[in-house]
């Protein structure tokens, strides 16, 4: 089993896959590209390993060895000796290109190429490289420590092996797995909560309920854990408009189109539970 990881993008999302790895044995290298973010990562693993031992879910010994596996770096030539990479960066096709030409150039032949977008097609990341046999979604969710999915997306070149070895590493860190075997935009979670969000919210615009009712309404009438709008400001207000944005483009569906009061509240910088503000005041 491969155990060398490099992932890309210290924020709340890359930083989240480093500590499960770290914890499950894989020596971690965290890159981006400030040290600023990346202390700003690596305090937030700290932070969070704190309180899953102050809740007596990890061995404080365990902790300390799974932070002593995470080393941090600004230089991308650290993936050289990765058996696999995971891209966490900023969720724009031209940010992911850049850096899996990148990739290609600087990772070994036989590692695996892994993005975790949650909605832009992964043959259009696969197609900046020399491998896309090589490059498949993994997808988490945040906070990846608390969130037990991990979706799968294989490209339209993805190998079954390079599958399987992204499959693998995902069971490793406590993952349970599902297959996109198709490259839609948006996969088939985001297709899910974005359709669902984007009605809730012209529920709410069009002041047919309140925010407030229209989630109970999911929690209780379908045992939903939380409402489309709660996991919208959870999310960030911002981050759902451009997953949404991204599978209308591709789409061209409009039951994907972001309504017109979530395009406002993120001019207006309320944006959830970041901001203080979104549907719900924080």
């Amino acid at each position: 089993m491969a155990k060398k990881l490099a992932v890309i993008g210290a924020g709340l999302m890359g930083s989240g896959i480093a500590q499960v790895s770290a914890q499950a044995g894989w020596d971690v290298v965290l890159r981006d590209v400030t040290d600023e973010a990346l202390a700003r990562g690596k305090g937030g693993i700290e932070a969070s390993y704190e309180k899953f031992v102050s809740k007596g879910k990890l061995e404080a010994a365990a902790a300390e060895q799974a932070l002593a596996r995470i080393t941090t770096t600004t230089d991308l030539e650290a993936v050289a000796d990765a058996d696999i990479v995971v891209e966490a960066a900023f969720e724009k096709i031209e940010v992911k290109r850049e850096i899996f030409q990148s990739l290609d150039k600087l990772a070994k032949d036989e590692a695996v190429l892994a993005s975790n977008t949650s909605a832009i097609p992964i043959t259009k990341i696969a197609a900046a490289t020399t491998r896309p046999e090589r490059v498949v979604g993994t997808h988490f969710f945040s906070p990846v420590p608390l969130m037990q999915l991990c979706e799968l997306v294989r490209g339209y070149k993805t190998s079954d092996e390079t599958l399987a070895t992204a499959r693998e590493f995902a069971e490793s860190v406590g993952k349970t797995c599902i297959v996109v075997n198709r490259d839609v935009a948006g996969f088939v979670t985001t297709r899910l909560i974005s359709a669902l969000v984007v009605e809730a919210t012209k529920l709410y615009e069009s002041g047919v309920a309140t925010a407030e009712d229209i989630d109970i309404a999911c929690k209780l009438g379908f045992g939903h854990a939380m409402g489309p709008l709660a996991t919208a400001d959870l999310t960030g207000i911002d981050i759902l408009m451009h997953a949404t944005e991204n599978i209308y483009t591709e789409s061209q569906d409009e039951k994907f189109a972001p309504p017109e009061l979530m395009r406002r509240m993120v001019d207006a910088g309320d944006i959830g539970r970041k901001s203080g503000q979104g549907f719900y005041e924080h």
